[in-house]
């Protein structure tokens, strides 16, 4: 435990650059509390005591308006950023060094029982107010654009934007992971072509339509001057 908690410090450092020193660190990210103390349930919930996890994990949510159950199975160098309304359920399962934003829920869809909440795996960026919902797996290297909303499970080494969630691969071009807003609008792109289309077609009818309207409009005109009008 005390190497997670050391791993979770040095994330820190690693994924925030308003990271000054140590001392403030410890006392003024309540993401990093809120890891921490679900460390420690995590820890006496593995040693079988009851109800005092579920007390700690309480006393760290109305401290940090964070909420990560003891049971939930979190890798090492754990980040949440800001990490008001962060919701981890049960059932969840952290790789290691994801970094995770404020408003993201890792919650289930109904009352199912055994797994019902996401699995993530590691180096997995979820931006701000991404929900990640239903017993799903999301690969490694994966960014979850802010408010997205995922319901499938997403293979490693892409990004998934949208409501709900869409895949849209990088093509190997390596993105900086605190860059959760900067992301593709796959529909956008949609519209731009559609656009960029009806302008070549328009050209094209144009190129053609002209001579015919001129020719007519000159013989409209001589016409008109052979009436005398």
């Amino acid at each position: 435990m005390l190497g997670s908690l050391k791993g979770d410090i040095r994330a820190v450092f690693e994924k925030d650059p308003a990271a000054k020193n140590f001392f403030e660190v410890i006392l003024c990210y309540p993401g990093l509390h809120a890891v921490l103390a679900y460390r420690v349930a995590h820890w006496l919930l593995h040693l079988k005591i009851p109800v005092l996890p579920r007390v700690l994990s309480f006393g760290a949510r109305f401290l940090t308006g964070i909420e990560i159950h003891p049971a939930a199975c979190i890798g090492r160098s754990f980040f949440i950023d800001h990490g008001m309304g962060v919701v981890i359920g049960e059932t969840a399962i952290i790789g290691d060094h994801v970094l995770m934003y404020q408003g993201v829920t890792l919650g289930g869809t109904g009352k199912q029982l055994g797994k019902r909440h996401p699995t993530l795996g590691n180096n997995v960026v979820v931006g701000a107010g991404a929900k990640v919902l239903g017993n799903i797996e999301v690969g490694n290297n994966v960014r979850i654009g802010a408010g997205s909303v995922v319901l499938h499970s997403v293979p490693g080494d892409c990004t998934v934007v949208g409501v709900p969630g869409r895949v849209v691969y990088q093509g190997g071009k390596r993105m900086d992971p605190l860059a959760h807003a900067q992301i593709p609008d796959p529909v956008a792109d949609v519209i731009r072509d559609l656009i960029h289309r009806v302008d070549e077609l328009e050209q094209k009818l144009d190129e053609h339509s002209t001579p015919k309207v001129s020719a007519a409009y000159r013989s409209m005109e001589e016409f008109h001057n052979g009436l005398g009008i």
